[in-house]
């Protein structure tokens, strides 16, 4: 995270633009003078059975996937038109091992790992990616440096909840949550990348995790005030250095500073489109908030169609370079415009054909409290509206 129409015919279908709560199997969608929602359920659409209208018909799904792409496809719907390719990767960021600024800290205090009944929340809605955040400074102490051994106990909170996930048939986001920054200094040259990111990272990051093909390395939060060229030249020694430490089968996610609508215009787009990776398994990860300045502060959407335009450009990119996107941030608030722009915008990633392969909402975990954005269960406050309106939709 970045610092109603009237019926002139029972058969006619609304299009609305900005969606309610979903209609229930064989529940109400249209008639004259309702004034329900008429967004369905997935997989179903509103159609005339009599003067009381009450039937939607549905209609299942397969699926093969590969590491890098997926081709399974799900019926168009009047909100969503057109053959819609399915996320890969389809999940919410846990957030908490991140939290605060006192290194090492207290577990408990300063910092709290994901709950595994919150992955069993989500896996059990139909999610099954889950990217959890944590401190360099925790994993590697800044006492005995990048190059010294790992911290035990934050290493094993961090496996534990990797193996947990991964053992229900999960994936699990390894992300170092550092912005390119290590205890108080920014990782900028091509000289530091080396112990910082092909020695920790990744070389021997990875290899703690080398063995299990349903964990996912994303080499760095959101490097921010790098030269572009610098920033993909650090994600390139990550690869070089996982795919060294013996980790051969994981996906690879690599990040700029990421926001999607502004991607082709900051620098990312020129040089990004060089990454190479000898296994052919990496994607671009970007992030997109909907609010004005798209930095997720604030849960005013610019309007109800924000999301699909700001991805527009970056999707483009993609297709005309051959490479795969991932949106490992979106967020929103709990409101119709912005119910409206996160449905349009995973729309939109569906429709362009396989190019995305995986997006998370930001974000879930324990210590959010009343944060607009979050997700954790049972009552966040994205999870009454944006998960069941916006999100399972994409399921």
């Amino acid at each position: 995270m970045k610092l109603s129409t009237s019926f002139v015919s029972l058969a006619v279908l609304v299009t609305l633009s900005t969606p309610a709560v979903s209609v229930a199997l064989w529940g109400q969608c249209g008639g004259q003078g309702y004034s329900g929602s008429t967004l369905c359920d997935a997989g179903s659409t509103c159609v005339y059975q009599n003067p009381l209208p009450t039937t939607t018909s549905t209609t299942s799904t397969t699926s093969t996937t590969s590491t890098t792409s997926t081709t399974s496809t799900a019926p168009s719907s009047s909100m969503c038109p057109g053959t819609l390719t399915k996320f890969k990767f389809f999940g919410v960021s846990e957030a908490g091992a991140e939290f605060g600024g006192t290194i090492p800290g207290v577990l408990g205090t300063n910092y709290i790992w994901p709950t595994t009944s919150s992955i069993d929340y989500f896996m059990g809605q139909g999610f099954n990616t889950f990217r959890i955040p944590f401190l360099m400074e925790r994993i590697s102490p800044p006492a005995t440096g990048l190059t010294g051994p790992f911290d035990s106990t934050y290493l094993g909170g961090l496996t534990t909840l990797v193996n947990y996930i991964t053992s229900k048939g999960g994936y699990a986001v390894v992300d170092p949550h550092n912005y390119m920054r290590y205890n108080g200094y920014v990782i900028s040259s091509t000289s530091e990348c080396v112990p910082f990111l092909e020695w920790f990272g990744w070389k021997n990051l990875a290899g703690q995790f080398k063995s299990n093909s349903q964990v996912i390395f994303d080499v760095q939060n959101e490097p921010h005030d790098i030269d572009a060229s610098t920033v993909f030249n650090l994600n390139q020694a990550a690869i070089n250095g996982i795919r060294a430490s013996g980790a051969t089968t994981q996906l690879i996610l690599v990040e700029a500073y990421t926001g999607a609508w502004s991607w082709t215009t900051s620098g990312n787009s020129n040089v990004f489109a060089a990454i190479q990776d000898p296994n052919n398994n990496v994607a671009i990860e970007m992030h997109q908030y909907l609010d004005g300045d798209s930095s997720g502060t604030s849960d005013t959407c610019v309007s109800p169609t924000i999301g699909a335009e700001r991805l527009a450009a970056a999707t483009a990119w993609l297709k005309a370079n051959n490479l795969k996107g991932f949106l490992g941030e979106i967020g929103a608030g709990s409101n119709s415009n912005c119910i409206s722009a996160v449905y349009g915008a995973l729309c939109s990633m569906q429709q362009a054909g396989g190019v995305w392969i995986g997006a998370l909402w930001w974000a879930a975990g324990p210590w959010w409290g009343n944060y607009f954005q979050s997700i954790e269960p049972p009552n966040g406050p994205a999870i009454s509206s944006i998960l069941p309106q916006a999100l399972k939709p994409f399921i």
